[in-house]
């Protein structure tokens, strides 16, 4: 087992070194949180002045108006999408705060965080595995990690499960500004539920790269949450770049799910979660998200979510899915084919992943995933090799895609 994590440990430092080199487009790197947080972003438009913009954007275009040609421009373009990913639709997720404290056992991680005169605490179980010894990688599961976790512990992975409704509740739009974070920032901080489960994570994950105690590897952290957790886990994996494997497990709208296409089924009557339904369902989203942007008017966001599944890259994504038509699985096959050409634009294709091979209950993590879900495992907690070039739908096809994606993608330099 330590010769594994060796090897690994050498894999990871030259994943690391290039990434630097690949999308490093400036002179300072703002935190290993947020690579591109240096990175200049024009004004952004009042939702009232963004255009319309019938298919699924071009994740390669710019906010100046030209397409990226280098892949060490992409660490600025990814700053643009997270930029209006706060503005229209989530809300902004704050720095980390200057007292963030704690401590890590084999049972639990606590987590102190002082901003501004007010403090909170909050904990997180830890299950490790059997046997081996740490630093053990680790899968965060969002509320709980529904995968198979008899699994992720014999491959001597840790799982630490996170209250997410403690940070930020979701118990109907009257909770909305209720949780710890919003007892630290206020409740009337512009942040959905969804940015304060993200921050809520990398506090989480401060406190573990901090830690003197040798249990858990900062190095190798999944995460994971199905269902509306699955949101907040796409969420939590593409505001932190510490985090080396996001699994979303059938995260619906919100998650996977492209809204443009959603929307489109919709129309044609089909039952299928749309942005006017989850926007008003619970505070995961900004308030103003659904009177803004629902309905006919979903084409004037200037983004949509093959863009943020994109700010995963070039990290692990794997999307698990199921044949539940209100989850919108041929929206998030459509979204994640989309997101797979920034990965190929970015020269790891197989770095991405779908998943949906039939019907199974809600959030039972079914048998025909586990060859997905150790192949990525493998690779990105593990560092061993695995087959992660999956794109499985009973739902869609590449004809789905093409009606949707109406851009090319460059071979960027």
């Amino acid at each position: 087992m330590r010769q594994r994590h060796l090897a690994f440990d050498a894999r990871r430092a030259l994943i690391l070194a290039l990434s630097s080199a690949l999308l490093a487009c400036g002179s300072v790197v703002a935190s290993d949180e947020n690579a591109g947080a240096d990175c200049p972003v024009s004004a952004l438009p009042d939702a009232g002045e963004l255009p319309a913009i019938a298919t699924l954007p071009d994740p390669f275009l710019g906010l100046d108006g030209e397409r990226i040609t280098a892949r060490e421009e992409w660490r600025c373009r990814r700053a643009e999408i997270k930029a209006q990913l706060q503005r229209y639709e989530s809300g902004p997720k704050p720095i980390k705060p200057a007292g963030v404290t704690g401590e890590v056992s084999t049972g639990q991680v606590t987590v102190n965080v002082e901003h501004e005169g007010e403090a909170i605490t909050f904990n997180a179980s830890v299950t490790t595995p059997a046997e081996g010894e740490g630093p053990y990688p680790a899968m965060i599961g969002i509320g709980a990690s529904n995968l198979n976790n008899d699994y992720l512990t014999s491959q001597g992975i840790a799982i630490i499960n996170f209250n997410n409704n403690e940070i930020g509740a979701q118990s109907g739009g009257e909770s909305r500004g209720t949780g710890l974070f919003f007892d630290l920032y206020g409740s009337d901080h512009p942040a959905s539920s969804m940015i304060a489960w993200a921050w809520g994570v990398s506090r989480l994950i401060d406190v573990l790269e901090a830690s003197e105690e040798n249990i858990i590897d900062p190095g190798r952290l999944g995460v994971t949450g199905c269902s509306r957790n699955g949101k907040g886990a796409l969420m939590a994996g593409a505001l932190d770049e510490r985090i080396a494997l996001t699994i979303p497990q059938e995260s619906g709208a919100g998650g996977a799910v492209s809204w443009r296409v959603a929307q489109s089924l919709a129309d044609d009557g089909e039952e299928v979660q749309t942005l006017s339904h989850a926007a008003g369902e619970q505070p995961w989203f900004r308030a103003s998200f659904g009177q803004t942007f629902g309905g006919d008017q979903v084409t004037r966001l200037p983004f949509d979510h093959h863009q943020v599944m994109g700010m995963v890259a070039p990290r692990g994504l794997l999307v698990l899915d199921n044949d539940i038509s209100w989850l919108g699985p041929l929206p998030a096959f459509v979204a994640t084919s989309a997101t797979r050409e920034i990965y190929r634009a970015l020269g790891v294709p197989e770095n991405v992943a779908y998943s949906e091979n039939g019907g199974h209950s809600h959030c039972q993590f079914p048998a025909h995933q586990q060859e997905v879900l150790s192949a990525y495992v493998q690779r990105f907690l593990l560092g061993e090799p695995g087959n992660t070039d999956v794109m499985n739908s009973t739902r869609g096809d590449t004809d789905d895609v093409n009606r949707w994606v109406e851009w090319t993608t460059p071979v960027l330099e």
